[in-house]
């Protein structure tokens, strides 16, 4: 059965309003024969990551970057989930990108460097970005939730195909 990894780090009601969207998308009764498997980032291991046929991410934007705790996760999984480094032990570009992401980011203010530094990371993955990134700043409204519900629905249609 294809399987869809939701990894997120929700500490607060916004992220976690988004989460929640996020998996009752991918859990929509229009998605058959897709198991939805919901990990915070500090407890989603390399496993997890390779039992997967595509992912979600969610992360609030701190200080300009994700979320310590979805670096955690990467930095703990990157090399045995099969991420590619250079000779001088920098991210390099993976070939292949097979397993489709998604990817979902709550900030006050700016998300465009956490964004980023998710982005450069999963470039060193066997990933491919298959929707676009639901940036959302401030309160988390129906509409939001909405995106939130379609990115999560999106992800696991394309792993039912």
């Amino acid at each position: 059965m294809p399987r869809l990894l939701v990894v997120h780090h929700s500490p607060t009601p916004s992220v976690s309003a988004l989460t929640e969207a996020v998996v009752a998308g991918a859990s929509d009764d229009a998605i058959e024969g897709v198991e939805v498997v919901v990990r915070s980032a500090l407890e989603a291991r390399a496993d997890d990551v390779l039992a997967a046929d595509g992912y979600v991410l969610g992360t609030p934007a701190n200080f300009g970057y994700m979320s310590g705790a979805l670096k955690h996760f990467f930095d703990t999984i990157f090399l045995e989930a099969g991420g590619a480094l250079t000779d001088d032990g920098s991210a390099a570009a993976a070939e292949g990108g097979r397993r489709p992401y998604g990817l979902f980011v709550h900030g006050r203010y700016d998300t465009a460097g956490a964004v980023r530094s998710v982005q450069s990371i999963v470039g060193a993955l066997s990933w491919r970005q298959a929707a676009p990134v639901l940036e959302v700043l401030g309160e988390v409204g129906e509409a939001e939730r909405e995106a939130a519900y379609e990115l999560g629905g999106t992800l696991a249609a394309l792993v039912m195909a």
